[in-house]
């Protein structure tokens, strides 16, 4: 009796032992799980919920709280609640934390930005490999849900690292056409070509730049000047605040005064850049001399149908995501049919941090700039094309818009385009199209001709 219970007793301590170290590694795994997936969801709850995704230093800024929210749940609670502490934890938690607070409060533009490019993908490397040996040195249980982790990061560093010299090469490899012109705070660009009048003003739709003018910029030079141009964090244009459509129409008037060109004018729009168009021609109708507009988003559309600048969603984590050099992944035909080079520039703005924020910024400005265009309520005898694209043909709620803004003018033709939104920009046949639409104008202008209202 005596024998069985020395024997038995060791086995049962053993057992007890054993099974404290497995309760004692499971907590410490779900502490692991629990802090990491914290941090993943605050990452994204913060810039969507709290911060509203406004800029993308705000965005970034908090996102990084939020990683390093987590970071410190695991230093905190391994430390109170395992015999395995990771106080190491509250480095990346400072680190990490620091910054984001740092990015919130001064708030740098994206130059500011760029610049500071050249210093975090190093820094963050270095964190990553720290991490991964810290974990390797102290943590026997959950160690291989934090290896990925730091894969991430490393990741995340070449990317933007990647990112930041592409953007560089890319000041060099795109050189401006034309010029840039102060209208008061900021430089917009604007490149001229051609000769004779009347001047024909090209006006980009969301999330495009003068360079995606490029079949048809110089078409339409072989018969009159014409000047495409940026606005403000388009292409080569300066960032400014958000604007309606009323501040960017001054600051076109501004621009063109200033480079000494002369109206009025023929105004060329696409998609919302027709928006701008339309709004431009209510606040300066005697520059105005003729119309185009090429699949123009409807001003007429209720405010329900329209973003604005607290319905962004995901959308507002983009110019933070593109930081890390993920535009940069998908070819250059994803962005536009043009042919290269000028399918290259115009995928470099579009998918740059620069490029999406202002993407971002018109889409928070887009109710404002429906309602100011839908203040044009006539345009008289004004020659006007109306273009609209083949993927719309049949969508009548969208057709009826056309059908209404071709109505602004007695002088007016509302044709179907063969080639889709896009493709009346890009692809050879809608640019040849569009093209011919704008010369139409220019000689209905020139001459006082009436336009057939095929």
């Amino acid at each position: 009796m005596s024998l069985r219970m020395n024997t038995t007793a060791p086995a049962a301590a053993a057992a007890v032992g054993a099974s404290g170290r497995g309760t004692r590694r499971g907590r410490t795994r779900l502490i692991v799980a629990g802090s990491l997936l914290t941090g993943a969801v605050l990452a994204v709850v913060l810039p969507l919920l709290v911060v509203g995704g406004t800029t993308e230093s705000a965005v970034t800024g908090s996102a990084l709280l939020g990683f390093a929210i987590g970071w410190a749940m695991l230093a905190l609670l391994s430390t109170r609640l395992t015999d395995q502490p990771q106080r190491w934890a509250w480095v990346p938690a400072a680190a990490l934390g620091g910054t984001g607070l740092g990015l919130m409060l001064a708030a740098p533009d994206d130059p500011g930005l760029t610049a500071a490019s050249w210093v975090w993908p190093p820094l963050l490397l270095a964190l990553a490999v720290w991490i991964g040996m810290r974990v390797r040195r102290s943590m026997s249980a959950g160690r291989w849900l934090l290896y990925p982790v730091v894969v991430v990061m490393a990741v995340a560093s070449v990317g933007g690292a990647a990112e930041t010299v592409g953007l560089a090469a890319d000041q060099h490899t795109y050189a401006m056409p034309g010029r840039l012109y102060d209208v008061g705070g900021h430089r917009l660009h604007l490149d001229c070509t051609g000769s004779g009048g009347p001047t024909v003003v090209l006006m980009s739709g969301l999330g495009g730049s003068s360079a995606g003018w490029a079949r048809i910029a110089p078409a339409v030079a072989d018969t009159t000047r014409v000047c495409a141009y940026d606005r403000a964090g388009q292409g080569w244009s300066d960032a400014a605040a958000p604007q309606n459509g009323v501040a960017a129409a001054a600051d076109l008037h501004t621009l063109l005064a200033r480079a000494g060109e002369h109206g009025p004018y023929v105004l060329v729009g696409h998609s919302i850049g027709g928006d701008y168009a339309m709004t431009y021609a209510d606040r300066y109708p005697e520059q105005v001399a003729g119309m185009v507009l090429l699949d123009t988003t409807s001003p007429y559309r209720t405010a329900a149908g329209t973003m604005h600048a607290g319905s962004l969603g995901p959308f507002a984590l983009l110019p933070s995501v593109a930081r890390l050099g993920v535009g940069r992944l998908f070819p250059t035909s994803t962005w536009s049919a043009l042919p290269d080079p000028e399918a290259s520039r115009f995928a470099a703005f579009v998918t740059s941090p620069r490029g999406l924020q202002n993407i971002l910024d018109e889409m928070g400005s887009m109710p404002a700039l429906l309602d100011e265009a839908q203040r044009l309520s006539s345009l008289g005898s004004t020659p006007l094309v109306v273009l609209t694209a083949a993927g719309h043909a049949s969508d009548t709620v969208w057709n009826a818009a056309q059908d209404r803004m071709a109505a602004l003018s007695t002088n007016s033709s509302h044709r179907q385009g063969d080639a889709d939104h896009g493709g009346l920009l890009d692809e050879r046949s809608g640019a040849q199209q569009s093209a011919d639409a704008i010369t139409d104008v220019v000689r209905a202008v020139r001459g006082g001709m009436t336009l057939a209202p095929r």
